[in-house]
């Protein structure tokens, strides 16, 4: 079932969190920017409060928690309440689709896989963004897991788990960029795009829409 509780309930922290780290929020905008297309119809999956669906000029966006949803329609998203498992579009709706950290709060990431695919048109571009399991920032956030209001239930995945998932679900990888390299307590200026993973916390990865669909 959806993790919403701690969005809802805990909203506001969640939007002053960007604020606190505002140099990290703005490193992974750049990052994920480098991938996102210009152009054509977009969805983000799991929007949350929209933060980066609409510097990233994505039209769309779906998430359960409907407080979280009030901010996003607030920046000027489209809003729609659902699950990633079962998103609330017919089939070939969109250009490309974005999903940032979300991954780690689904109840089956293949899932949500198999529905980002099923609604975005033959190559359509899929982009991901997360918090690498094996970085060191990742490992801090499993370390204090059990602290964390919005990451008690999450599940974190690595890169090497995300690049297995894609193709099983019928992606092609195109291209990986990761940042954020230092803690995210030091991190107090905007950090580059690297290329490849490996490196840095955070990790993007572009995939394409297979055109024939089985």
């Amino acid at each position: 079932m959806p993790r919403t509780a701690p969005f809802e309930a805990h909203h506001e922290r969640y939007e002053a969190w960007f604020v606190k780290h505002e140099a990290a929020y703005h490193s992974e905008l750049l990052a994920l920017r480098a991938f996102v297309p210009w152009a054509g119809r977009g969805i983000e999956i799991g929007v949350g409060s929209g933060r980066f669906a609409a510097p990233l000029g994505i039209q769309v966006g779906v998430d359960p928690s409907p407080a979280m949803l009030v901010h996003a329609a607030a920046r000027g998203i489209e809003v729609v309440e659902g699950t990633a498992e079962a998103l609330p579009f017919a089939d070939s709706q969109f250009d490309h689709a974005l999903v940032v950290t979300t991954i780690c709060f689904v109840d089956s990431a293949a899932q949500m896989l198999a529905e980002a695919r099923r609604v975005l048109k033959p190559n359509g571009r899929l982009v991901i963004g997360f918090i690498d399991r094996e970085s060191a920032m990742g490992q801090d956030y499993l370390a204090h897991q059990a602290e964390n209001v919005f990451y008690r239930e999450a599940t974190f995945f690595s890169a090497d788990e995300v690049a297995r998932l894609l193709p099983e679900t019928g992606f092609a990888i195109e291209a990986w960029g990761q940042t954020l390299a230092r803690p995210l307590a030091e991190t107090r200026e905007i950090e580059p795009l690297r290329p490849g993973r490996g490196q840095c916390a955070f990790v993007v990865v572009a995939a394409s829409n297979a055109k024939d669909r089985l």
